[in-house]
């Protein structure tokens, strides 16, 4: 893992409208609702057990909770997706991210692994599973199967204990159970095609996977 992994800056957002558009490939066509769109915010930050304060879902039921109070990104992809995509200016927050984090990426951190950062400690609990409004927020319908393929995806962190962060705040790993299963690893069993039911109940019976994802692969696999 890189040394000094930290938070280079905090995002929230809140609901908002979004106009209908006429590009059938992204999204429904139709008006839609999203907090995907993040503003920076500079000092110290509140972190509690479901979200970041002035941070809120439109989507309460794939977005938010326990499981998934604080989404992470890692600034280090912001270079292939300017590669990639060089009409968009790639920058913190452009994922929907709470945290953009340095030196911690999808390959070296686990299902579990915990981090100490500021006085909160903070928990992976899954990979962010992209939907089809990152697409449309950009207008670049292949940006969320892109994501998936490229297995960039970022991830999101449940809070295991509330407090103050700030961006420049180091990010300690303390404690790594379930070293075998990488953000990496667990997209591989999510994105698999064809689908594999053994590995599939192998990852979900991961204690410290989410209980959205536990439940999706125990289903999957049956």
């Amino acid at each position: 893992m890189p040394s000094s992994p930290h938070v280079v800056s905090i995002q929230v957002g809140r609901p908002r409208q979004f106009d209908s558009t006429e590009d059938a490939d992204v999204g429904t066509g139709k008006p839609w609702e999203s907090a995907i769109i993040k503003r920076p915010v500079s000092g110290p930050v509140s972190v509690f057990t479901e979200n970041i304060d002035g941070d809120h879902q439109a989507d309460l039921v794939h977005h938010g909770g326990p499981d998934k109070a604080v989404c992470a990104y890692a600034s280090e992809r912001f270079g292939f997706w300017s590669q990639t995509y060089p009409e968009i200016d790639w920058r913190p927050g452009c994922f929907g991210e709470n945290l953009t984090l340095s030196g911690l990426v999808e390959p070296d951190v686990c299902i579990g692994d915990t981090f100490k950062v500021g006085d909160c400690v903070l928990q992976i609990s899954q990979p962010r599973q992209p939907c089809w409004k990152l697409s449309r927020r950009w207008y670049l319908p292949k940006l969320a199967v892109l994501v998936q393929q490229t297995r960039f995806t970022g991830w999101y962190f449940r809070v295991l204990q509330s407090g103050i962060i700030e961006a420049g705040n180091v990010m300690r790993l303390t404690d790594r159970q379930y070293p075998q299963w990488s953000i990496t690893a667990a997209n591989d069993v999510m994105f698999a095609k064809p689908r594999d039911p053994a590995r599939d109940r192998a990852l979900a019976d991961c204690p410290a996977l989410s209980q959205s994802w536990r439940e999706s692969l125990t289903q999957r696999a049956s």
